[in-house]
């Protein structure tokens, strides 16, 4: 009896291997092993920025977000959106440490952003990043941030979707995103998501909700985008924050027939947009019942590709991505009713 038994289990066993089954084991992490092991890596970003009032002035803002150390020299992935135009950045660790911290590289076409710490305390370790290729929807995952301000908090979910790029948000076309119901809320932005196994598969970008809480739809850029667009390549739009114009906007403007333009409102101090001379808005208008910041550049062409749309941007990027660290190139900007023409370089 016991030899047909242990026959069954043997069978049992076999067909399960054979169906794909994995078996669970002493050894396999529970989700709070893992949050255990990358929660150091985690930190709590605080930035202070500027904006146009609707009287004119200038008046001083702040954002709270996430981000994670993916390597020992303290370079920090994050979402461009909490740091991007900031003039003053600092990041804080597990152990209550705050560290200043600067933006080296910003995709707003992707809703990420790179930061360099000023030190990198000698015990916090950083993360691995993951081959995001390889991760597929109904797999479990962590999401490490600090939502409302409540550093290292995690939730807990699962892989719902994933999504091309250009298919979610035309205002973030080079985004292949992740969508998950983890807990995702205000704060967690720029936060990791890890695997099961510890790895980085993403860093967090925003949720849509109704509510104005998590409702499940909560959307990640994918590790290799980041990878790709912060780590192999570097940003023109670096330290800049505005919009396309549209063809109503650019007739009331009096641009050039044959461009749209691209219309600077925040310049962040010491960012390579500052160091290449481009200005920001310097007041908020009305137009059509929406507030916009005005007065600033419009950005006209860039490396000789007149600035029409988002497949524009993208060219951009990738003319400047084919010249070296360091190279030179121009940007036609109108200013004031002329065309000026600016030089930069090529981020290092």
């Amino acid at each position: 009896m016991r030899s047909h038994r242990r026959s069954a289990i043997v069978a049992t066993l076999a067909l399960g291997l054979a169906l794909g089954w994995s078996p669970v084991t002493a050894q396999s992490p529970s989700v709070g092993d893992v949050f255990r092991r990358v929660a150091p890596s985690v930190v709590v970003i605080r930035a202070r920025g500027r904006e146009m009032a609707r009287d004119g002035s200038e008046v001083t803002f702040t954002e709270t977000g996430s981000g994670v150390l993916i390597a020992a020299d303290g370079k920090v992935m994050t979402a461009a959106h909490v740091v991007q135009t900031m003039d003053t950045v600092t990041v804080e660790t597990v152990g209550g440490e705050v560290i200043p911290a600067r933006v080296v590289a910003s995709e707003p076409g992707a809703d990420l952003s790179l930061l360099q710490l000023d030190h990198v305390p000698a015990d916090l370790p950083f993360a691995r990043l993951a081959n995001s290729d390889q991760v597929r929807v109904g797999d479990q995952v962590l999401v490490v941030g600090a939502p409302y301000g409540l550093s290292h908090s995690l939730s807990v979910g699962w892989i719902s979707a994933r999504w091309a790029p250009n298919t979610m948000y035309k205002a973030m076309p080079l985004a292949e995103f992740f969508q998950t119901d983890a807990v995702i809320n205000t704060g967690n932005s720029g936060g990791p998501m890890f695997g099961l196994d510890g790895e980085v598969i993403g860093v967090v970008s925003h949720n849509i909700s109704k509510s104005g809480g998590s409702e499940g739809l909560g959307f990640v850029v994918t590790m290799n985008t980041a990878r790709q667009l912060l780590l192999e390549r570097r940003s023109f739009w670096t330290g800049l924050e505005g919009q396309l114009l549209t063809e109503d906007l650019a007739d009331l403007f009096n641009i050039p027939s044959r461009v749209l333009g691209f219309l600077v409102q925040t310049v962040a101090r010491d960012s390579p947009a500052a160091a290449m001379g481009l200005r920001g808005g310097t007041k908020v208008a009305t137009i059509d019942g929406r507030p916009l910041t005005i007065g600033g550049d419009i950005v006209l062409e860039v490396v000789g590709v007149p600035v029409n749309s988002i497949a524009d941007l993208v060219t951009v990027r990738q003319r400047l991505s084919a010249l070296p660290p360091g190279a030179p190139f121009t940007v036609n900007v109108l200013r004031g009713g002329q065309v000026l023409e600016l030089a930069g370089q090529v981020p290092e």
